[in-house]
Formats: structure tokens, C-alpha cells, sequence
């Protein structure tokens, strides 16, 4: 059964992951493209001076492409599910709602890891060879929130596609407006190194709600 759903997830993002992919790959090499640029014409310097005086990122031009690949791929693997009526014949298979839930939800956000650890790992790696790596654990960390908002894009994305009724869904809407806001409130270095802990509760918190939605509809929830 597991093999089954898997299959039917993979070809819902068979065109959506690799384009995601695709984005991530381009806008990742243009960010560190402009770094090497800096490097090269004004020396190290400039580079190192730009984290420590200017509290600058660096990698910013990254910022919300994580939000938007995870909800993107939520609404290109949830959305068939309401618009094509497959979601109700899903929940009628002989197994267990909540395991099938979870397997959905587990595969996306697997993908998502393998897209986000790349991504990180090439940043990492490359500024390595630029700052020293105090510095290169600052930047990272310092983007650790907006790869959590990607997580909590898809899974909110997710929620919102499962969900019945159309009142609930802009109440839904307007608590994943609220929580992305607050992920995306600071640009400053290393700001909400203090927060990664309760950010991560948030994202665990966030699983959850799918999994609710999912509840109301087979329960026949209507507006």
C-alpha cells in the first residue's frame, strides 16, 4: 500500500520538483556568483566586512525561495487531491488514515530536506573558502529560519488544500500568513539563534494540522 501512495505522490510532482529543483540550483549559483564577484574585485576583505560591520547576510537574494518551493510543492501535491476528488477515495483504502496522511506528508517533506540540505551544504561549502568558518556558521544559521519556512509553506499548503470549508480555510490562511510573517520578521545576523528551538516546535506543531483537516473532512465538514 505504501509503495502504492508513494507512487501516486511521485507522479503528482513529476513536473514540480524537477523545476523546483531547477530554481533552487539557478538562484543558488546567482547568489554565490555575486559573492565570488565581490571577492574577486574588492578582496576579502569586503567580503568579511560586510558580515561583521554591516550584519549582512550575503546569500539574501535566497530568503523566501524556500517558503516558496515548499508551497509549491504542497499545492502540487495536495491540491489534485480536492480538485480531482482523489482525496475522498484515499481515505476509503484499507489502511490506516493517519498512517496514509503521514506518508503523504512524509514524502514531501522528505524531497524538500534533500532540496534544502543541498542547497545549505553548497552555501556552506562555498564560503568556506571565503571567511573564516565563525563567519560561515553565522550566515547559515542565520538562514536556518527561512529553510524552516519553506517546511512550514508546505505545510500549510497542505492544510489549507485538505481543509473542507471554505470559512476555515481563510482562517487557516490568515494563521499561516501570521507564523510566515513572524519567520521572516528580522534580517539581521544571527538574530534568532536564541529562537531555533521554539521556530522547530512550530514546524512540528504545524504537521499536525493537515492531519486535523483531514479529520473534518472525512467527517463530511461542509460550509
Amino acid at each position: 500500500m505504501n509503495k502504492a501512495i508513494f507512487y501516486k505522490e511521485r507522479i503528482k510532482i513529476r513536473r514540480f520538483y524537477p523545476l523546483a529543483t531547477a530554481v533552487l540550483a539557478g538562484f543558488t549559483a546567482y547568489a554565490l556568483l555575486r559573492i565570488g564577484r565581490m571577492y574577486a574585485f574588492n578582496g576579502a576583505a569586503s567580503v568579511w566586512l560586510a558580515v561583521l560591520d554591516r550584519g549582512d547576510v550575503l546569500v539574501d537574494p535566497l530568503k523566501y525561495l524556500p517558503a516558496l518551493v515548499g508551497a509549491g510543492l504542497g499545492l502540487a501535491q495536495f491540491l489534485p487531491e480536492i480538485t480531482q476528488k482523489r482525496l475522498k477515495l484515499t481515505l476509503h483504502l484499507p489502511d490506516s488514515r493517519r498512517a496514509m496522511m503521514l506518508g503523504m506528508l512524509g514524502y514531501g517533506l522528505v524531497l524538500l530536506t534533500m532540496l534544502f540540505a543541498v542547497q545549505l551544504l553548497a552555501i556552506g561549502l562555498y564560503l568556506r573558502h571565503l571567511m573564516a568558518p565563525e563567519l560561515v556558521h553565522a550566515v547559515v544559521s542565520t538562514t536556518l529560519p527561512w529553510y524552516a519556512a519553506g517546511f512550514a509553506g508546505y505545510l500549510f499548503a497542505a492544510w489549507i488544500c485538505i481543509e473542507p470549508t471554505w470559512r476555515q480555510r481563510l482562517f487557516d490562511a490568515l494563521i499561516a500568513a501570521g507564523v510566515m510573517r513572524l519567520l521572516f520578521s528580522s534580517d539581521a545576523l544571527r538574530v534568532c539563534d536564541t529562537l531555533l528551538p521554539w521556530i522547530a516546535a512550530v514546524v512540528l506543531c504545524a504537521l499536525f494540522f493537515p492531519l486535523h483537516s483531514t479529520l473534518r473532512f472525512r467527517r463530511g465538514c461542509q460550509d
